[in-house]
């Protein structure tokens, strides 16, 4: 598709929907391993995954840094005609990925069990914990670049392509879980290694494609050697990067309250809330991921006009598709939680309760995700690094660490809402103010300004 040409909400649906069917294919393939985990290995198994997964989502955080910083400055690039240069910077972003990826696979599988012994894990858990998270480390260069990859196939101008590499990564996945954990029995080990299966398709394969000659704008080839362009990728995508690193600090606390207030079932709770809720965010991330390039290449071409159509139809479809969620998730609490708790009645009382008061939270959810997303795309990464921070690090971990104080263990759970509508607000004045700036908005004075100037007009003779 042609990124010059005006898009209306239709046609941006149309573009951003491989991008979001392959962000809720990641999310229902991570379901399935979650599924297979909590009935076929318990809830201890579930627990552990549950409470190692937040350092290893950490590790694996410069994919999407890269990603979404890379496809800024690639689109960015293009929009200023000059494709050339805009395909030596993916090379240089992507072999730095690689590398990077496979320096902290070593740290990552020497560090596993004093992580794990921090986060809380002891006894059998602890020993999950380590099992799961060093085989984990041996896709983790492949899993970054499988998020980078899934944000630069949209800059390329194939969003399909991440489509399909993910539906692909994903088959291989459930059909490996149903494999070593359900037949085989192999419980958290069997689940690793379908992960590891799926993460070295989901990255190696879209590394061998654009290796290759395509029908793409991009291609791998000889990188540029441009540290200031590095460092801008860095900078502009840290909000990105802050955004999963914040989500995952936030799972560390969630899971050091839970095992305070509610012991080891209030994790394996959360654990089911988090698989369920990757489904509902899917859509948002998706969005933001397909939307970016958009605002970069007009940003790029400096087309306000088109600029100001784009942010305000994506905010306009994030608001209805929050209300639908929320709507949603409150008719599907119970048959969900039944799905991952059925064998324990107590388990499954408290994550059906959790599920109705953490679903609240959709309905300001996206636009305060798009708010980042915007930012980033129009090359702000201060403010975007800023929102992703105070919506996460800020506003979740002051809500979870002092709701509880408050109103008991249910302020664990209602902590994320109090996160999002705040930070929704934020992104509402952000856009006030520093709209203009961006042609996001009119420089004309508001309608009662004007009046106001036309009055004083009319007084001098």
């Amino acid at each position: 598709m042609d990124m010059s040409q005006h898009l209306g909400a239709r046609a941006l649906l149309r573009f951003t929907a491989p991008s979001i069917a392959m962000m809720l294919f990641t999310s229902i393939y991570g379901v399935v391993d979650g599924l297979f985990v909590a009935n076929f290995a318990g809830k201890t198994a579930l627990a552990a995954i549950t409470l190692i997964m937040p350092f290893i989502m950490i590790l694996g955080t410069l994919g999407f840094m890269m990603g979404s910083g890379g496809s800024e400055l690639i689109s960015h690039t293009r929009g200023r005609g000059h494709g050339g240069l805009a395909n030596r910077y993916f090379s240089m972003i992507v072999y730095v990925t690689l590398g990077t990826g496979i320096v902290l696979a070593a740290v990552g599988a020497l560090t596993m069990r004093p992580v794990a012994q921090l986060l809380g894990a002891s006894g059998q858990m602890l020993e999950l914990c380590v099992l799961y998270g060093r085989i984990l480390m041996v896709s983790l260069p492949a899993f970054m670049l499988q998020y980078a990859f899934q944000t630069f196939a949209s800059t390329a101008g194939r969003p399909r392509l991440g489509l399909y590499v993910t539906v692909a990564a994903g088959m291989t996945n459930m059909a490996l879980d149903l494999l070593f954990v359900g037949v085989f029995g192999w419980g958290v080990a069997g689940a690793a290694w379908a992960t590891v299966a799926s993460e070295l398709i989901g990255g190696l394969v879209p590394l061998a494609w654009f290796a290759r000659p395509n029908s793409s704008f991009l291609r791998l080839g000889r990188p540029v050697g441009d540290l200031a362009a590095l460092g801008r990728v860095c900078v502009n995508g840290s909000s990105e990067m802050m955004a999963v690193v914040a989500i995952s600090v936030v799972s560390i606390i969630y899971n050091l309250q839970l095992l305070r207030f509610m012991g080891p079932d209030g994790v394996a709770a959360y654990g089911v809330v988090m698989y369920v809720s990757m489904i509902f965010t899917a859509v948002f991330e998706g969005f933001c991921m397909g939307a970016a390039p958009l605002m970069s290449y007009q940003h790029g071409a400096a087309n306000d006009t088109e600029k100001r159509s784009l942010m305000r139809t994506s905010l306009a479809i994030l608001a209805i598709t929050g209300a639908m969620m929320l709507l949603a998730s409150q008719l599907l609490a119970h048959p969900l939680a039944l799905i991952f708790a059925a064998n324990d009645r107590g388990l499954m009382e408290l994550t059906e309760t959790a599920l109705r008061i953490f679903s609240v939270a959709f309905l300001p959810m996206g636009v305060s995700m798009y708010g980042s997303s915007l930012f980033t795309a129009l090359g702000n990464g201060l403010v975007s690094a800023a929102l992703a921070a105070a919506r996460t690090l800020g506003l979740e971990v002051g809500s979870v660490l002092l709701l509880p104080l408050l109103i008991g263990p249910v302020g664990i759970w209602a902590a994320i809402i109090v996160a999002e509508t705040t930070a929704t607000l934020a992104v509402g004045v952000l856009i006030r103010l520093l709209g203009p700036r961006y042609g996001l908005r009119d420089r004309r004075p508001f309608p009662a300004e004007q009046m106001n100037k036309s009055a004083s007009n009319a007084l001098v003779p």
